[in-house]
This record gives structure tokens, C-alpha cells and sequence, in this order.
């Protein structure tokens, strides 16, 4: 995978992350494009709560495609509320250190727990990206996250080994020099 062998402490990052990010969210931002173009930012953040929610159901011992990744909408205040829910669900779910070793069915097969946290560190970072461009309110992510992220992805999304079925684009060209979240955009196929 990488060279995270437990990534919740990055993961409860994210979510830290993800939380600020949605403070600065009104509900007039709702109905912007955002670079995942099958979502406007009100349906991206249903899909990135509910998330939260299936990978918490994951670790209760559920099996991901028993579950979708959507919530029901909340009002257009509600968003922050609604992640806080889904961050307490998965927190308890995620806090047995024997479940990092124990089989867990995610949407891509049956991996180790640890595993199925690093896929959802990798998304929930993307996401978060996906939420601050569509934003353009200049908030700040967190490089190091950013970083782990990237290297998750290049180690489970291979640029060579993309095929039909896998939720994410062929790699995208990017700059030498572009920083991490830029390079982690481009490698999940966002166009940057």
C-alpha cells in the first residue's frame, strides 16, 4: 500500500480538514461545478458524507456495496452537522486497532482494514480538494495529507493499470514543480 501502516490519525486529519473546509461553505456555493463534473458541490458533498458513513459501516463489520455512498440531504446549513455525525459513527467504528489487520470488504474487493483506511484517506483528501477549487475562497490544505495521499494512490492506482470499471480517469499531465494536492488531482484523472 505505502509506507502508512495505520493511517486513521491522518484520516481523523482529513476529517479536520474537511470539517473547515465545510465552515466556509454558504448555502449560495451549493449549486457551483466542481472538478468531479457529475457532481455539483450540494452532490459531492452527499457523496463524500456518505462516505464517511458507508466506511463506518465498513468498520462495524458491514460489506460496502450493502451500502450507498449518499446521505439524505440536509438543509443547505446543515452540511457541518451532518459530517459531525458521520465523523462520530466512523471514529467509533475505526477504533479497535485490531481491525487495521482484519479482512474488510471495500467497494474495490476484500483488503486488510488498514488498507480500507488508506483508500478512504486517499478519497477523503481528493474530495477535499475537489470542495476547496470548487470554492475558490482560498483555503489552505493540508500539504502533508496531501502527500500521504499521493503516495497511497500511486501505490493502489497505478498510472499503467487503470482500467473500466475503476472510478477514477487516466492520470492527467501535470507540472514538475506542482505541488502535492495538484499532483494527487491529476493523479486520480482530475484535469488541473
Amino acid at each position: 500500500m505505502t509506507a502508512v501502516q495505520d493511517a486513521r490519525p491522518q484520516y481523523r486529519g482529513a476529517l479536520d480538514q474537511l470539517e473547515k473546509l465545510l465552515a466556509t461553505i454558504t448555502p449560495a456555493d451549493l449549486e457551483r461545478p466542481t472538478p468531479c463534473s457529475e457532481f455539483t458541490l450540494r452532490e459531492l458533498l452527499n457523496h463524500v458524507v456518505g462516505g464517511v458513513h458507508r466506511f463506518a459501516y465498513m468498520g462495524e463489520g458491514g460489506h460496502a456495496r450493502d451500502t450507498v455512498a449518499a446521505i439524505e440531504d440536509p438543509s443547505d446549513e446543515g452540511w457541518p452537522a451532518a459530517l459531525g455525525r458521520a465523523r462520530a459513527r466512523v471514529t467509533a467504528a475505526w477504533a479497535d486497532d485490531a481491525k487495521l489487520d482484519r479482512p474488510t470488504v471495500a467497494p474495490w474487493g476484500e483488503v486488510p482494514g488498514a488498507a480500507a483506511v488508506g483508500g478512504y484517506l486517499m478519497e477523503l483528501v481528493t474530495h477535499s480538494w475537489d470542495i476547496a477549487v470548487a470554492l475558490d475562497n482560498g483555503f489552505a490544505l493540508d500539504d502533508d495529507l496531501a502527500r500521504t495521499a499521493l503516495g497511497i494512490a500511486e501505490s493502489v492506482l497505478p498510472a499503467e493499470r487503470r482500467v473500466p470499471g475503476v472510478p477514477f480517469a487516466d492520470v492527467r499531465p501535470v507540472a514538475e514543480d506542482a505541488d502535492a494536492h495538484t499532483r494527487l488531482a491529476a493523479w486520480t484523472g482530475r484535469t488541473v
